[in-house]
């Protein structure tokens, strides 16, 4: 089989691309596929050299989503089957919430149901000008139950209800306003805009971006008091990175100066 992952790793600049390279099926997430995905993560997280993670799509589209032919498969094994398959694309984005590295999604074209999950995951979306975004599963007779719980946080819940119920796809403009994405990109600069915000990106303070990731996720759903008591914690753990102290240091001195 060939391989359908591409990863190259920007020594210079800490930047992990992991590109899907199925570009024939418009890289429809299959089994091979999301497991690829998890070990390319894995690694990303362990390697010393990276600081910020980019999922990116080969060939006209970032991600179809499922695979059907697998799906169709899934469902006549039966129930048992079904539900693994599942629980394979939760833990993949349970990964890369998980990672302490920035993961930063940068989607062409479309980017549709499990594709659509797939970069909403991230926790930053740089779309290309002419990128759609769609929940299509309510057509075929489907629920978007894997990318629920990160559309309803990305959007609200009626924005949400509202592209799962309808299943139309949305421009790149549109998913702006509705907060699926961070920025929207020109095509004919998307290659060097991108690449200048990961490299931006990487240059900020390991430590404090790590945690800070950490602290914004782990505060979802707790209460103002839990959530302070939480930024609390994470501020002493702050303060003990060499990084912080560092940062305080220059900042002294440019003042004393």
């Amino acid at each position: 089989m060939a391989a359908q992952l591409r990863v190259a790793i920007d020594e210079a600049a800490g930047i992990a691309r992991i590109t899907l390279d199925r570009p024939e099926r418009r890289n429809a997430l299959n089994r091979a596929l999301v497991s690829e995905l998890k070990e390319a993560l894995t690694a990303a997280q362990s390697d010393e050299r990276v600081r910020v993670v980019a999922i990116a799509g080969a060939g006209p589209d970032f991600c179809a989503g499922a695979d059907l032919r697998e799906l169709q498969e899934a469902v006549e094994a039966g129930p048992d089957a079904s539900l693994e398959e599942a629980q394979a694309l939760g833990d993949l984005f349970v990964l890369i919430r998980s990672l302490t590295k920035p993961v930063v999604a940068l989607v062409h074209g479309r980017a549709l149901a499990g594709g659509a999950g797939l970069a909403t995951a991230c926790d930053l979306v740089l779309a290309r000008a002419d990128a759609r975004f769609g929940y299509p599963e309510v057509k075929l007779g489907f629920v978007p139950a894997m990318v629920m719980a990160i559309l309803r946080r990305s959007v609200g819940e009626k924005r949400a209800f509202e592209l799962i119920a309808q299943g139309n796809p949305v421009d790149a403009d549109t998913a702006l306003g509705f907060g699926l994405v961070n920025r929207v990109i020109p095509a004919e600069s998307f290659e060097p805009d991108a690449t200048a915000f990961l490299e931006e990106l990487s240059s900020r303070s390991a430590s404090a971006v790590a945690l800070s990731k950490r602290l914004l996720y782990e505060i979802d759903g707790a209460s103002f008091e839990a959530a302070i008591r939480a930024g609390a914690q994470v501020n002493v753990i702050a303060r003990q990175t060499e990084d912080c102290r560092a940062g305080i240091r220059r900042f002294l001195d440019r003042t004393d100066s």
